[in-house]
This record gives structure tokens, sequence and C-alpha cells, in this order.
């Protein structure tokens, strides 16, 4: 007998857990895009709202391709490359929202 991986409902608990990632993400981004508008910061206002949102679409593209991974009926671990886009992402979101808030007027 062959051993046959059951993942159960595994997978479809990760893809709920990216897609409300995703969709906090985007919340964050659309009020980071807000407090600038609001503030009105200038160019390194701007700046900041810029590096957020491609930190957004970096993240949006890697919970896509691993959502698509998990539907397969034996889903394969994240790869490291994929993990490491994940947290530059965060790491990069995280950096400019400190840097929207800590600007003068803030």
């Amino acid at each position: 007998m062959s051993a046959v991986r059951d993942p159960g409902a595994q997978p479809e608990r990760t893809r709920l857990a990216w897609r409300r990632t995703t969709l906090a993400a985007t919340v964050v981004v659309l009020l980071a895009v807000r407090h600038q508008l609001v503030a009105s910061r200038g160019v390194l206002g701007w700046t900041a709202v810029a590096v957020g949102c491609a930190a957004w679409l970096g993240l949006l593209t890697a919970a896509h391709l691993r959502m698509r991974r998990l539907l397969c009926a034996a889903p394969v671990a994240a790869r490291p490359r994929h993990l490491a886009l994940v947290c530059g992402c965060a790491v990069a979101a995280g950096t400019a929202g400190a840097g929207l808030l800590l600007l003068p007027g803030g």
C-alpha cells in the first residue's frame, strides 16, 4: 500500500488565511493613502505610500502563488524564496508605515 497524504481541510484553511491577510493589507494601504491625502506630507509622504503599495503588490503576488500551489492534491511546502518575498514585503510595509507616521506634521 502506498501512503497517500490526506491534508484534510488544512490547505483550505491556509488559503482562507492568505485571503484574510491580503484583505487586511489592502485596508492598511488604503488607510495609508487616505492618511497621506488628509495630512499632505509632500513628496516624502507619497514615497512612503508608494513603497507601501509596492509591498502590498508583492504580498498579493506571493499570496496568489501560494494559493495556486495549495490547489493540487498534494500541496508542497512553501519555498524559501517565497518566504523571503513575504518577509521582505512585511518589513517594507512596516518601514513605509513608520516613515509615513514619523514625517514632520504627523
